[in-house]
């Protein structure tokens, strides 16, 4: 059996090695992988959005089965184009992806399917606004009167009304970079620049959605859906502020831990209940039929838990504990997921608690550098029960090095969360390159936001 994994981050090592340990003794191909990918199967040369070169390769090599990590090429329509050649692909069709790739799009979702949610506004630029943005003419510009005010003025007005902090996020994929938290509404008006006027997402930040701040505990809800059954996962929590105490900038995470430890069976009951439930039927409603992974960052506020945004695929660094304690075969549980046969699986989870520790490069989430040498990774690998998954690294010759902003996803396994935090972080001591950023209170349970 031949399976292609697209993607190159921890998720998709983390992917590659559970695949690793399947009956189906699947032969594994990583497009465009990292060094840890490498160690599992071959790593292709192909971007993980060059979606006819991967498709080419799919076809020649008789790929039986995909796998998509990364939201990217989800949003582009990977899967249609996929189906469409009558190939085997794991992941939910670009109509259902756009849960995560239009933000405004979702919450106008979440709002029609009575899903608990932030209180939120957006705006969007107006034709005038687009013109000049893509330089390009309306053919109405000339009838629009000049005073017509623009989103960014509208927006901005509203900020500049409120008393409280706000959340600005930009409506489109950025990365793990797009949301914005400012204690002081004052300081939202810079980002509100930087999105809409300077451009400093590209057209990911055209479109701004301003939500209330949600206070209480953060946790991620991982779902598999076949169309109509929803299968709850394992509960876990990432850590998505760059420094400890949930200080900085927001990052695509920077550890995470399962079990999260602050949700009951009736918690995840009513989350399946009230947010899972609607949203996948007001997804049926308009005739799409999502099929895959449908995660939801939540939190857990004093009236009850609301969501902050859906994303359409496994989260990182939320994947790596979560496959470390997944006993089921990933391959049984993906075939149940597209065959519509998930009702007749039940997953079988080690009962013990897992935590990941994100190692990123200096000046992540912004500019850093590339090339780094990272000792000391046969070291970590051979503490026991912790394994090193690798993110931005690649391999020359005898020499890892550094390739990304998150560069190793440091993960182990214990009797409880003290036990596999201790064992993450002794591994960690392992490891060294120039400039590393490591958070030292992963799994410590700091104040949620």
């Amino acid at each position: 059996m031949k399976v292609l994994v697209i993607g190159g981050g921890g998720r998709e090592h983390a992917i590659c090695w559970k695949l690793a340990q399947s009956r189906h003794m699947p032969e594994i191909y990583c497009a465009p992988g990292n060094a840890g990918t490498a160690m599992h199967g071959r790593n292709v040369a192909i971007a993980a959005d060059d979606i006819a070169k991967l498709l080419e390769f799919a076809k020649q090599e008789r790929i039986d089965l995909t796998i998509v990590g990364p939201e990217d090429p989800l949003c582009l329509g990977i899967v249609d184009v996929f189906s469409e050649a009558g190939l085997r692909i794991f992941g939910p069709n670009k109509a259902a992806a756009r849960i995560e790739g239009d933000k405004v799009w979702a919450k106008k979702l979440m709002r029609e399917a009575g899903v608990p949610t932030a209180e939120a506004r957006v705006f969007e630029p107006t034709f005038q606004e687009l013109a000049q943005i893509r330089g390009a003419r309306h053919p109405d510009d000339a009838e629009m009167p000049p005073s017509v005010e623009t989103g960014y003025k509208m927006a901005r007005r509203y900020i500049e009304s409120r008393d409280e902090g706000v959340v600005v996020k930009a409506s489109g994929l950025a990365k793990g970079k797009g949301v914005f938290v400012h204690d002081d509404p004052k300081d939202a008006l810079s980002t509100l620049e930087d999105l809409m006027v300077k451009r400093a997402l590209g057209d990911a930040g055209s479109r701004i959605v301003v939500e209330e701040i949600l206070v209480g505990r953060e946790v991620s809800i991982l779902a598999l859906v076949d169309g109509s059954t929803i299968y709850i996962l394992e509960s876990a929590a990432d850590h998505k502020r760059l420094g400890e105490q949930d200080t900085g900038p927001n990052t695509g995470g920077m550890g995470a831990f399962s079990p999260s430890g602050m949700l009951t069976e009736k918690d995840l009951a009513l989350i399946e209940r009230e947010v899972f439930v609607p949203i996948i039927d007001a997804m049926r409603r308009v005739d799409i039929d999502y099929r895959g992974v449908l995660y939801a960052g939540m939190m857990m506020t004093a009236g009850g838990p609301k969501v902050l945004e859906f994303n359409c695929r496994l989260g990182d660094p939320e994947a790596q504990p979560l496959l470390m304690r997944l006993k089921t075969d990933l391959i049984d549980t993906i075939n149940a997921v597209i065959d519509g046969t998930l009702d007749e699986l039940e997953l079988e989870w080690d009962r013990r608690a897992s935590l990941c520790v994100v190692m990123a490069s200096g000046g992540y989430p912004g500019h850093y550098e590339r090339g780094l040498q990272i000792t000391g990774l046969e070291e970590a690998a051979n503490v026991e029960n912790a394994v090193v998954f690798h993110a931005g690294t690649r391999r020359l010759g005898d020499r890892v090095e550094t390739s990304g902003g998150r560069v190793l996803g440091v993960t182990a396994i214990g009797e409880d969360l003290q036990m596999a935090r201790t064992t993450a972080y002794e591994a960690v001591r392992n490891i060294a390159f120039d400039g590393a950023v490591v958070r030292g209170d992963i799994g410590m349970r700091v104040s949620g936001r």
